[in-house]
């Protein structure tokens, strides 16, 4: 009996330590969640909501528009992703058992990008890709090419902004990946030598398995940090030219504060979030069965 009540009191205690956390995540995580749906099914106008079920919903999928903004976040994912993942596996595979002053100044190097503002980072290469004075543009005149517009056509916008976005970002996954490889055990390394393995059955037989949780993990939060992408088109492009850029961020962001519907603008969010659950779920349940 007195074991009983000690155990009662220690799980009592314990919900009472994760009691404000709980409050936290509900406030500002769950209850968003559910406003955003009920606001989905209303048409509001920062005065009344008057209550339209569906038709929000009907609205997106009869707006050319967001086909585009849909099919342009699914393509900054798939790339962004890709490249992240391929890239930082390469670096951090290169350099995780080099001197560890090397190590470090490739680690400090590539996670610069991401200690600084995605704002100032935005405001940077528009600077370098400005057609008009950009130091782009300059070299090229220079070189007698004239002018160079990467922001202005349809057919270069979307590549310039993938890889903007990527070399902003891929420093964590590279920290991440080089913390993950330093953890491996090093028999399997010494065992690996003994065989006489070359360094790229190393990589793909010892290490790439080894880290494929860090990978889940750093897919999942490749993808989620991509639906949110807005700053760098914002300041970059403005969705355009022609709606080439646009996002499913940004014409949610169009509909909520530039057209005025909120209910539109939800039903976005709502899409979002279904499609981030549809894309991190394969990941999460494979990351939970490594676990076990």
């Amino acid at each position: 009996m007195k074991l009983r009540n000690q155990s009662t009191k220690e799980s009592i205690t314990g919900y009472f330590f994760i009691l404000p956390q709980m409050l936290i995540f509900l406030v500002f995580l769950v209850y968003p969640i559910i406003e955003g749906i009920r606001l989905s099914l209303y048409q509001i106008n920062y005065q009344s909501e008057k209550f339209v079920g569906l038709d929000n919903y009907v609205t997106l999928f009869n707006d050319p528009v967001f086909y585009k903004a849909l099919f342009n976040t699914v393509v900054f994912v798939v790339f962004i992703v890709i490249l992240t993942v391929g890239f930082a596996l390469f670096v951090a595979s290169a350099v995780f058992d080099k001197n560890a002053k090397y190590v470090s100044f490739i680690r400090g190097s590539y996670y610069i990008p991401v200690m600084v503002s995605m704002v100032v980072m935005s405001m940077v290469w528009s600077f370098l890709l400005n057609p008009a004075n950009g130091l782009i543009s300059y070299f090229s005149k220079e070189m007698g090419m004239g002018t160079v517009n990467l922001l202005g056509k349809t057919q270069t916008v979307m590549p310039v902004i993938i890889f903007v976005t990527f070399v902003t970002n891929v420093g964590q996954a590279i920290i991440l990946y080089i913390a993950a490889m330093l953890g491996v055990s090093k028999d399997l390394f010494e065992a690996a030598e003994v065989d006489g393995a070359s360094r790229w059955q190393v990589i793909f037989k010892i290490l790439i398995p080894s880290v494929r949780s860090t990978t889940i993990y750093i897919v999942i939060i490749n993808i989620i940090a991509v639906l949110k992408i807005f700053v760098v088109i914002q300041l970059l492009t403005g969705g355009g030219p022609n709606n080439s850029s646009v996002t499913l961020m940004y014409y949610l962001y169009n509909n909520a504060f530039k057209f005025n519907q909120l209910g539109t603008a939800s039903a976005v969010g709502v899409i979002m979030f279904v499609i981030t659950l549809l894309l991190s779920m394969p990941q999460l349940r494979s990351l939970i069965k490594d676990d076990k």
